[in-house]
């Protein structure tokens, strides 16, 4: 995050943990704000209205953009960015991609199941990781994303699949 996100980040980190939300991440693309969501077991339309309308009054207040801007509250998705040390600490246990700078390891790309994470880096361990098992700083990582992976479908016979009368 820059310094403006994460001054942002820190005025409304505490409006949104009192409706039970946990503050992802905030992202300024131009004239775009958005404000990514989360908490365990998930976040609903219903959570993310209501934080929306708490978010865009804090916003009226702060005004941390000159001009119009067009404001977007939501979760992070299924498969979301992994930028900050609080990011890895949160996936912990789940599969990750990760693509390293160019130079600073032997595989440039690695996916994997995220072990580990403090402040300094993160271990990704899976048997398609170099050694089983690579610890990897954070100022490497050129892009981390987490992974999601849709479970087995079932094989239904030829019957099962048509529809009859």
């Amino acid at each position: 995050m820059s310094r403006d996100t994460t001054d942002l980040a820190g005025a409304l980190s505490p409006l949104l943990e009192a409706r039970g939300l946990d503050l992802v991440d905030v992202e300024v693309h131009g004239a775009q704000l958005t404000v990514f969501v989360d908490r365990t077991g998930g976040v609903g339309l219903d959570e993310l209205g209501e934080a929306t309308r708490d978010v865009s009054a804090a916003l009226d207040e702060l005004d941390p953009i000159p001009g119009r801007y067009t404001l977007s509250v939501s979760s992070p998705g299924l498969e979301r960015r992994l930028r900050t040390p609080a990011h890895f600490a949160r996936a912990v246990g789940e599969k990750v991609t990760v693509r390293v700078d160019a130079g600073t390891a032997d595989v440039r790309r690695i996916t994997g199941t995220l072990a580990s994470a403090d402040e300094a880096g993160c271990t990704v361990t899976g048997p398609d990781v170099p050694d089983g098992e690579l610890r990897i700083a954070y100022d490497q990582i050129e892009r981390a994303r987490t992974v999601f992976e849709w479970g087995p479908e079932s094989r239904k016979t030829k019957n099962e699949r048509v529809k009859r009368p």
